[in-house]
């Protein structure tokens, strides 16, 4: 791409209108001069190109534009806006454009200055290099080169994916300690033509990576320990879901527990527009937790996107971009990413802003009318894939929504559910009721397959409902107007609520439950939804729940096989035993595989 330059036009907001004297691309970078009066520094203010309209441009500037005024210089790159992919990307914190935070910090103190970049990857760090391909070898993008150990993982140094052709190795690097910017081999191309290869290079961020060999439909369950996600609404690896639900329910709190518990390889946090106090807990929380699987601190294989609601708003943007390219890089590798965003609907709200100032025709609540779009190329970036070499890896996107009030009927909201593969709805009136975590069991939904039989899931679904509709009848008619089968029905319902679907997050052995102790504590509660039971009155009935409820939260607190958790069970199915006369009718299907 040839270098163009421009001058300024006009300044409204974040977005600067720009005279150019060349050919500029949609989503090139350019840097705007601006010469600081207060301090009497030159400044380059990065920017991207969002319109162009012959030869004027739009660009959205991801700085504060104060100070910027009519014929001002503007330098493009020629460069779309792009990551850095290499080794060293994990346990890093970077913002929305992937300037690491840390050493921001070194250079402009606690608050960051206009005009600052730093490089993404470390330069001078050695990494220590084992070849993979051969002189002589047929390689082409997406290839493996060699290797280099990146905590726990080893880290493919691949081809570069912007190099399609076919090329041969003509020399590659001896096993031997090298910084990201060594030359470690060189190809050549059909015409004879060398290229350098180091073990760091550039990938536009609105382009997907598409170096593998074919897309596989999700069916195996991530295992994220959380009951309610894994019996009743499962996620699939590469799949994807969306966690909508009013301020306070507790979205940044589950999704904090599944970044800790999920059987994930690497875990992205993309926080986009949120809270700083939020970010900055898990950075104080993950260095100090270990990985039960690894033995190794969380931070190691983690990667967080930093751009909170104090950062500027046109960055956020770019942040979901950010992170889904670096989750797309280590899918190459073959590993299992997990990426949560937090929140869609901010980044959603970024667009508005510029959609607004772009005086494009808007949409509902004044959205720009391409919102759908963009959310569903941004969902279908996920995914399960097959790679050249054989080998699987897998790109999950968990994005909440905060829709204002709690309005589920809001297009971000709206548009999200439309590409999503499950959807985990948190409830206002469940967390005001305490009941964690508060996805609401009859109003959420997933159209991937759990490790739990579905029949049986759907049962306890129906007594869920039927115990719900019970409920409802009695606000009206009181409990003295509902019969006894009816009420013990909704204690069930209760039961399951309470004993199965709640969580303590913060008790050591609930917070994270496997799915070995998921399927046996289940088998014991439909034991009890498919058992008949023999209660004389109401008074009985709710005193003889209320003591098997405690009995089954002390269970759910006790060491899995462990002596007490053996003798809690022997009490609780003693308990059930002693009152059962009979099978429900609907349930005849299922009692003799649950009960052998």
């Amino acid at each position: 791409m040839s270098q163009a330059s421009g001058h300024v036009v006009g300044v409204n907001g974040n977005m600067v209108s720009v005279q150019v004297d060349g050919d500029v691309s949609l989503n090139e970078v350019g840097y705007i001069v601006l010469d600081d009066t207060t301090t009497g520094e030159t400044k380059r203010l990065k920017s991207e190109v969002i319109r162009i309209r012959g030869d004027r441009a739009e660009v959205q500037v991801f700085e504060m534009t104060r100070g910027l005024g009519v014929d001002d210089k503007v330098e493009f790159t020629g460069e779309l806006l792009a990551v850095e992919l290499g080794p060293g990307l994990l346990t890093r914190v970077y913002d929305g454009l992937q300037n690491p935070l840390p050493e921001l910090a070194e250079q402009c103190g606690f608050f960051l200055e206009r005009g600052v970049y730093v490089n993404a990857l470390n330069r001078t760090k050695k990494w220590d290099f084992t070849p993979a391909a051969r002189v002589g070898d047929a390689v082409e993008r997406a290839d493996t080169l060699g290797t280099v150990p990146e905590g726990m993982f080893k880290h493919r140094i691949m081809v570069p994916f912007n190099l399609y052709d076919q090329y041969a190795v003509k020399s590659i690097v001896d096993a031997g300690e090298y910084t990201v910017d060594d030359e470690i081999a060189v190809l050549t191309d059909g015409s004879g033509a060398e290229i350098s290869v180091t073990m760091r290079f550039n990938w536009p961020v609105k382009r997907p990576i598409d170096c593998y060999a074919e897309r596989l439909r999700p069916t195996e369950p991530v295992v994220t320990k959380v009951r309610i996600i894994d019996t009743f609404f499962p996620v699939a690896l590469g799949g994807t879901y969306c966690i909508p639900g009013p301020f306070g329910a507790g979205k940044t709190v589950l999704q904090q527990i599944t970044s800790r518990n999920a059987e994930v390889d690497i875990v992205i946090i993309a926080a986009c527009g949120e809270r700083a106090g939020e970010v900055v807990e898990t950075l104080r929380e993950f260095p100090e937790l270990l990985d039960p699987r690894t033995g190794r601190t969380l931070m190691e294989r983690t990667v967080i996107i930093c751009n909170t609601s104090s950062m500027p708003v046109a960055a956020r943007e770019a942040s979901v971009y950010t992170a889904v390219t670096i989750a797309e890089y280590y899918r190459q590798m073959g590993l299992n990413v997990l990426l949560l965003a937090d929140s869609t609907s901010r980044w959603a709200q970024a667009m508005r802003e510029m959609s607004g100032r772009l005086e494009e025709i808007p949409g509902e609540e004044a959205f720009p009318a391409y919102l759908e779009s963009v959310i569903a190329s941004f969902y279908e970036r996920g995914g399960l894939v097959r790679l050249k070499d054989g080998g699987r890896g897998s790109v999950t996107i968990g994005g909440t929504v905060s829709p204002a009030g709690g309005n589920f009927e809001e297009p971000v909201t709206q548009a999200t559910l439309k590409v999503v593969g499950a959807f985990h709805g948190l409830s206002r009136e469940r967390s005001d009721a305490r009941r964690y975590p508060a996805i609401h069991p009859l109003e959420s939904w997933s159209k991937y397959p759990g490790t739990i039989d579905p029949g049986m899931v759907e049962y306890a679904r129906d007594a869920l409902h039927h115990g719900n509709e019970v409920g409802q009848m009695m606000k009206v008619v009181g409990e003295e107007g509902t019969s006894l089968d009816d009420y013990i029905w909704y204690l069930k319902g209760e039961f399951t609520d309470s004993a199965y679907l709640q969580q303590n997050a913060f008790d050591p052995v609930d917070a994270a439950v496997n799915t070995e102790r998921q399927k046996y504590c289940f088998g014991i509660l439909f034991d009890l939804l498919t058992s008949k039971l023999n209660h004389g009155n109401k008074d009985e009935a709710r005193n003889w729940f209320a003591q098997l409820r405690q009995r089954f939260l002390d269970l759910n607190g006790a060491e899995w096989q462990s002596e007490s958790f053996k003798t809690l069970e022997a009490e609780i199915r003693d308990t059930i035993n002693d009152k059962r006369a009979g099978t429900e009718a609907n349930a005849m299907d299922f009692v003799g595989e649950i009960r052998n």
